[in-house]
């Protein structure tokens, strides 16, 4: 189904600028102290990347002389908006950035009547090769940055607090790691990232543990890792199969690391959060929604600290690929309650405005950068998956 390898370590390309996001707060401090300020300016200037401030003159508790210095050494633009694309009677926005060397990413904002959620990604493109996935297909250009993922969520806060989005002034209070990438084989980063969406005001978004979602196809020793650090976001498994035959087609992943392996380590998190993960689940007509799957599924779940988060497939334009009709939805759903595995179906947004994760940056070239990556071959992964330096 797919001809795409398997690629663990991103593609050696040139970073972005050092950004405030990247450093701890002691080196944000002595970085502020080598340009000749006092220590206490890093304070501030995180105070309003985190707002979202991006105007050097907003930024008035800094003295004049020393705006501009001190936002272009530490707080440089990463990401700018190729552009916005709304749905949802403006209750969803999709955004399509460019980064510093021409790569695209997107996120999406999402606004329901009790919650506001951002999806971000966390590399350009993606190297696990799912062919059903427009980011899959599209081959791995980089990881991003720390400071290029936080960004992400902090544009989308600040989105919210300045009401932009259909509703009036609101607060962003989820994020999912479910946009463009596979986030464990980013995992320094998004670790990272993690922190700063988790540390309080002034210093990072201050959303709560239960409120962030890490997914990933099943990069067992990077689950056994996210496990290990003690962390309690909440840990979504994308499975799309309940076997191996069918799982080693649709994620690649699966030829290393097997369905029962991935479970083994998703209920190790669990025990050691006491946190329910999810298991992520596509329903592609024909191809994974026969009941004797949602069986299959249920045995594999049945007693587990896991919920089953079914999603229509949103289909990409020219592929062969297609959502479930709604009959074997909904057979599906009753197959796995009765099973008793928590189960709900994903309301699906955006699919009038390309909603699925690729569309928008396989569609799009901006100055002549293409959005895809040329895919190289692949190699044998680290023990460490996404330690830092590996981009």
């Amino acid at each position: 189904m797919t001809a795409l390898p398997l690629v663990f370590d991103a593609p050696r390309r040139g970073m972005p600028p050092r950004h405030l996001a990247d450093l701890t707060r002691e080196e944000a401090r002595a970085a502020v102290t080598e340009l000749g300020h006092p220590a206490f300016r890093a304070d501030q200037l995180a105070r309003h990347f985190y707002r979202g401030v991006t105007d050097p003159a907003q930024m008035t508790d800094l003295p004049a002389g020393a705006r501009e210095a001190l936002t272009e050494a530490l707080l440089p633009g990463l990401l700018t908006v190729v552009r916005h694309q709304t749905a949802d009677n403006g209750r969803t926005r999709k955004t399509l950035w460019r980064l510093h060397d021409g790569a695209l990413v997107e996120s999406v904002l999402m606004r329901y009547p009790d919650r506001a959620t951002v999806c971000i990604s966390s590399q350009a493109g993606c190297g696990m090769a799912c062919p059903f996935c427009a980011t899959g297909q599209s081959g791995l250009t980089r990881n991003l940055s720390a400071a290029e993922i936080i960004g992400q969520a902090v544009a989308a806060a600040a989105a919210m607090a300045n009401g932009e989005i259909e509703g009036g002034p609101g607060r962003l209070s989820n994020v999912v790691f479910m946009g463009m990438g596979e986030p464990l084989a980013n995992y320094a980063r998004v670790r990272k990232t993690l922190d700063a969406l988790l540390t309080p005001a002034p210093h990072g978004l201050g959303l709560s543990q239960r409120s962030v979602t890490v997914s990933t196809v099943g990069l067992v020793p990077a689950i056994r890792r996210l496990t290990d650090e003690g962390r309690n976001v909440t840990l979504a498994v994308s499975l799309h199969a309940p076997d191996d035959e069918l799982r080693d087609t649709l994620v690649p992943i699966n030829t290393r690391w097997k369905v029962g392996e991935v479970i083994d380590a998703a209920d190790a998190y669990a025990r050691k959060t006491g946190r329910r993960y999810s298991v992520e689940y596509a329903l592609i007509r024909d191809v994974n929604d026969q009941p004797f799957r949602a069986d299959l599924l249920g045995t594999l779940l049945a007693g587990k600290l896991a919920h089953v988060n079914l999603i229509p497939l949103n289909p990409t334009p020219g592929s062969p690929w297609d959502a479930s009709p709604l009959p074997a939805q909904r057979e599906f759903v009753a197959r796995l309650r009765a099973a008793g595995v928590a189960t709900t179906v994903r309301d699906t947004r955006g699919q009038d405005i390309d909603g699925a994760c690729g569309q928008l940056a396989a569609a799009d070239r901006v100055e002549g950068v293409p959005s895809v990556a040329v895919p190289v071959p692949s190699v044998e992964p680290p023990v460490e998956l996404g330690a830092e330096g590996d981009s």
